[in-house]
C-alpha cells in the first residue's frame, strides 16, 4: 500500500473510531440500533407501498422509481462488496465496538447509506416536503453505520455517492409512461 493510501486508511480508522465511541452512551446506541433496523428494509417498503396508498395512483411512478433504485442499489453494492472484500471495522480493529448484526461480511460500501441517499434524492424531486421529513432519517442512517461499528466513514461516504448517482440516473427516466391512466 502506498504511503498516501496508508495515511488515508489510518485517518479513516481514527475518525471512525471516534464516531464509534459515541455508542458508549446507551441512549445513543439504542437510537442508532433502531434507525439501523429501520434501514434494513421496513422504511423503504413503507415508502414504496405507502406513497401510492396515501396519494393515489398518480404517485405510482415514484414508487416504481424507488423500487428500481432499490434493486439497482442492491446489485451494485453487492458487486462492489464482492470485488473489494473489505473487512468490517470491528473485524479488523479490536478498538471498534460492534453493536448490531451485520447483514453481510464486507464493509465497502454502505448499502444502508446508498439506499437512504438514493431514496432521499428521488423523493426530493417529487416532494420537497417529504424529502425534508426524510432528510434526518437519511443522516441518522449514515451515522448509525459508523456508530454501530459496521462501517468506516469512507464506506458511508462512498455509499452516499453511489446512491446519489443511481438516483440522478433514474431521474432521467420517465416511469409514468408505464403506468396505466385511469
Amino acid at each position: 500500500m502506498s504511503p498516501r493510501a496508508l495515511a488515508f486508511a489510518d485517518r479513516d480508522f481514527r475518525v471512525s473510531l471516534m464516531i464509534n465511541r459515541w455508542s458508549d452512551i446507551a441512549a445513543i446506541r439504542r437510537l442508532f440500533v433502531v434507525v439501523s433496523r429501520l434501514g434494513d428494509g421496513p422504511i423503504w417498503y413503507a415508502l414504496i407501498f405507502g406513497i401510492p396508498l396515501v396519494v393515489g395512483i398518480e404517485a405510482l411512478p415514484i414508487s416504481i422509481t424507488l423500487s428500481v433504485g432499490s434493486i439497482i442499489g442492491v446489485l451494485i453494492y453487492k458487486a462492489i462488496k464482492l470485488a473489494f472484500k473489505r473487512p468490517r471495522p470491528y473485524a479488523t480493529h479490536a478498538a471498534i465496538q460492534l453493536h448490531a448484526i451485520a447483514l453481510d461480511e464486507f464493509s465497502f460500501p454502505s448499502g444502508h447509506t446508498l439506499h437512504a441517499v438514493c431514496f432521499l434524492t428521488l423523493l426530493s424531486s417529487w416532494s420537497p416536503l417529504l424529502a425534508g421529513i426524510f432528510l434526518p432519517f437519511t443522516l441518522l442512517t449514515a451515522l448509525s453505520r459508523v456508530i454501530l461499528g459496521l462501517h468506516y466513514l469512507s464506506d458511508v461516504l462512498f455509499g452516499a455517492g453511489i446512491g446519489f448517482a443511481i438516483a440522478v440516473m433514474l431521474l432521467l427516466v420517465d416511469f409514468s409512461a408505464i403506468v396505466p391512466t385511469l
